[in-house]
């Protein structure tokens, strides 16, 4: 079983710029994190855009959305900011039928060593292979469908609605 994932940007891939203060891209961290997590699922990787979720446009989620529908793979994985993830996850939810999409990201940069996304990538990997058809967020040992669920944003975790 073939698992797609599609890399979108968000904290999992930003990077410190030390000398100005800022996190920025350059480039994915995924193939590193799928090598150091000696991952030994048959996973095919795609960067479709390198973004913060909170400049994410609608174009870029029908983008997300239009390569989930031709993708020959039935279960993905989608590296998403964690900002807006939910955004995305309805836009799925409401256009696809017919295959398992986990989204997952990261609290911590991966950069940082501290990251949860090493155990959040990990998780959606192995979710993706079990779940059924439907579309999901995994994040911090936990999963949800993509219409219960929220980013409660003072505690800095995903929970259900209900």
């Amino acid at each position: 079983m073939s698992i797609r994932l599609l890399i979108t940007g968000g904290t999992f891939d930003k990077e410190y710029d030390e000398i100005h203060g800022k996190l920025y891209f350059k480039d994915t961290h995924l193939n590193e994190m799928l090598r150091l997590g000696r991952c030994r699922a048959d996973v095919k990787v795609r960067t479709l855009m390198m973004v913060d979720s909170l400049e994410m446009t609608d174009a870029d989620r029908h983008l997300v959305l239009e390569n989930c529908r031709r993708a020959h793979e039935e279960r993905i994985v989608v590296t998403h900011g964690t900002d807006t993830m939910e955004e995305t996850a309805k836009v799925l939810g409401e256009g696809l039928t017919n295959k398992t999409v986990v989204l997952t990201g990261a609290m911590i940069p991966y950069a940082f060593h501290s990251s949860d996304g090493l155990f959040n990538l990990g998780s959606a990997i192995s979710l993706a292979q079990c779940l059924p058809h439907g579309v999901y967020i995994a994040m911090n040992g936990r999963f949800f469908a993509w219409n219960n669920v929220k980013k409660n944003r003072s505690l800095g975790i995903f929970e259900p609605i209900h």
